[in-house]
């Protein structure tokens, strides 16, 4: 056998590209007669041929297998046969895994393909669905497109025709097409609108040139202004020589500015009833104010601007935010109890600013009122303070008087002052645990009905008010009224005061006017005149009809006095009254009555 492959090995060629080529082409040659035979051949057949291949080989197996198994050197020519057929069964099977390791690649790229195919046409499927979805997309914005000519509020087609000229209008051609009809609108708008805006431009050169008149006479008036002040503060001496305070009106009216409201009204009311005071008195000085009703405003000025400065919207860094949040985890959080003080000194919180209103008598005595305003509560109180003109006897019994708290109690019927007008007040109170307002009226005043009305505010007692509007009408039908009966409140106190305390000393003040009332001959003698509580004169047995009838109420003063006539005495106001009381009251007719605060008259009739 190696003879046979020396004579058939071929030349050797000393070109490598030519040896090159010369091989690749038979193994081309080969693998594509075999490819070629593949088409040619059956899949089964083959299978077939396999598969007696198979069987043939186990058979050649066995046989020599048996033969070498006998041992004996005749079977040796048996052998070299069997495994001659066994090598061409071999190569059958090595030619048979060849076709099909071919029909296997041949069916894999035939897949391939078919795959590709269906990609192909799943890719041309989804491009079409995606232009009909875009086409389905520019349908409807075509269908749903408004033009801007439909936000535009054009003149009404008569009005069109009426004024708009020929050459636009079109009346011939546009009254039966609306799409021209709409488009002659348009530009008849068009037209209108290039005259506004030429208009616009020379409302806008106007205005211009007006803004720079404007600033040419802003820095006049500046310069006037260090004039002014020299005038004015040279003016002042003659400003208080006429009684014409015109700079400090001026600073009093810039300070106003900053008042809430109801102490706006107060003030600027208060300031015309005194100015119109002045003019019933001097028609040659209209400016000249009352010297008897002085009228000012107390308090920090500052403080009330803060009020009403907004929020700073400023963030701190990171870092200024991390600090606060340890402070205040390490800080000790209120009690429930220093909680609800803070609201209770919040809800009772008074405006800085107050108005202050001194109301003066012929004697030059005067009242002191300030009112307060109480920003969440949305009330007025008052506070007041008696001023005499000279120094008053002291005097035990007269003191409540001029008790500030209780001075100005009762000026109009049923208005002690000691109750809070607004409504809405009582549902704040529930909430920060307020029992009633007279627990602090010593530290905020006495909301008076008539305050809340110079203040121009009114509460309707049925509902409360979700929000307090001052009315300036109300409390200018009020001022007058109010002050003359705060005058005459201020008058009558102090003359009870010196009646008083007369009495108090035993002695009986008689003006001249009632001295044919009493006799020539006084035999009886004023020897006590105290003060008694509203409590001990209901328990007094003869004063139970008066009590019941609602004659005597708890905002009255209650007096007792004293008066002897040798060994018999006659007291009022007490529960010992001796049996001799009956014969002398025969004598005598002594009539107390139980006054309320703003006046109080003793009648004594002697007839002896």
């Amino acid at each position: 056998m190696s003879s046979d492959t020396k004579k058939r090995k071929p030349k050797v060629i000393r070109s490598e590209e030519g040896k090159r080529s010369r091989h690749e082409e038979q193994q081309e040659g080969r693998y594509y007669s075999e490819e070629s035979e593949v088409d040619l051949r059956d899949p089964q057949k083959d299978y077939e041929l396999y598969k007696e291949t198979c069987e043939d080989l186990q058979r050649l197996m066995a046989e020599i297998q048996d033969l070498k198994s006998k041992g004996s050197r005749d079977v040796s020519a048996e052998i070299e046969e069997r495994r001659i057929q066994s090598c061409v069964h071999f190569m059958t099977l090595k030619k048979l895994n060849r076709l099909a390791h071919i029909r296997l690649k041949k069916a894999r790229d035939q897949t391939h393909e078919a795959k590709q195919k269906v990609d192909a046409y799943h890719l041309q499927l989804q491009n079409l669905l995606y232009e009909v979805m875009h086409l389905q997309k520019e349908i409807t914005k075509c269908l749903e497109f408004k033009s801007k000519h439909e936000e535009i509020d054009l003149v009404s087609v008569e009005e069109f025709y009426r004024e708009a000229p020929p050459e636009i209008s079109k009346q011939e051609t546009t009254s039966s097409d609306p799409h021209q009809q709409t488009l002659a609108c348009l530009d008849w708008e068009l037209e209108q609108r290039k005259r506004l805006a030429e208009k616009y431009k020379e409302s806008l050169a106007s205005k211009e040139k007006i803004l720079k008149e404007i600033e040419c006479k802003k820095e006049h008036l500046t310069s006037l202004q260090p004039q002014l002040q020299n005038i004015m503060q040279a003016s002042l001496p003659v400003q208080e020589y006429l009684s014409m305070p015109f700079d400090c009106m001026h600073k009093q009216y810039e300070t106003a500015r900053h008042l809430p409201a109801p102490l706006y009204v107060l003030f600027v009311q208060a300031s015309a009833y005194s100015q119109a005071c002045a003019q019933m008195k001097s028609y040659s000085q209209p400016y000249r104010q009352d010297k008897k009703l002085a009228v000012s405003i107390e308090g920090s000025v500052e403080e009330a601007k803060a009020l009403y400065k907004p929020p700073d919207d400023s963030q701190d860094d990171e870092s200024d935010s991390d600090a606060e949040e340890e402070q205040t985890t390490k800080r000790r959080r209120p009690t429930l109890g220093v909680q609800l003080d803070d609201k209770r000194k919040e809800m009772l919180k008074k405006h800085p600013l107050c108005v202050s209103l001194i109301v003066k008598c012929k004697d030059n005595s005067s009242l002191n009122l300030t009112f307060y305003f109480l920003m969440n509560l949305n009330i007025l109180t008052v506070k007041a303070k008696v001023i005499p003109s000279s120094e008053l006897a002291s005097s035990i019994s007269a003191g409540e008087l001029l008790n500030p708290d209780t001075v100005l109690s009762c000026l109009y019927p049923g208005d002690d002052g000691k109750r809070t007008p607004n409504p809405a007040n009582q549902f704040q109170f529930d909430k920060v645990g307020i029992l009633d307002l007279s627990d602090h009226i010593s530290e905020l005043g006495h909301p008076y009905l008539w305050v809340q009305t110079m203040g121009g505010l009114h509460f309707p007692t049925d509902q409360p008010q979700p929000s307090v509007i001052a009315d300036n009408t109300l409390s200018a039908n009020h001022m007058e009224k109010t002050i003359k009966l705060l005058r005459s409140r201020l008058i009558s106190r102090l003359s009870l005061h010196k009646q008083f305390a007369s009495l108090e000393h035993g002695i009986i003040p008689v003006s001249g006017e009632c001295q044919n009332l009493f006799p020539a001959k006084v035999v009886s003698r004023l020897t006590r005149w105290s003060m008694i509580p509203y409590e001990d004169y209901a328990m007094l047995p003869y004063t139970k009809e008066v009590v019941e009838s609602g004659l005597a109420e708890e905002t009255h003063l209650y007096y007792s006095l004293m008066i002897e006539r040798g060994t018999v005495s006659v007291s009022t106001g007490r529960e010992n009254v001796v049996p001799e009381m009956i014969k002398i009251s025969e004598l005598w007719k002594v009539k107390l009555m139980s006054t309320t605060r703003s006046s109080l008259a003793l009648l004594l009739v002697f007839n002896c």
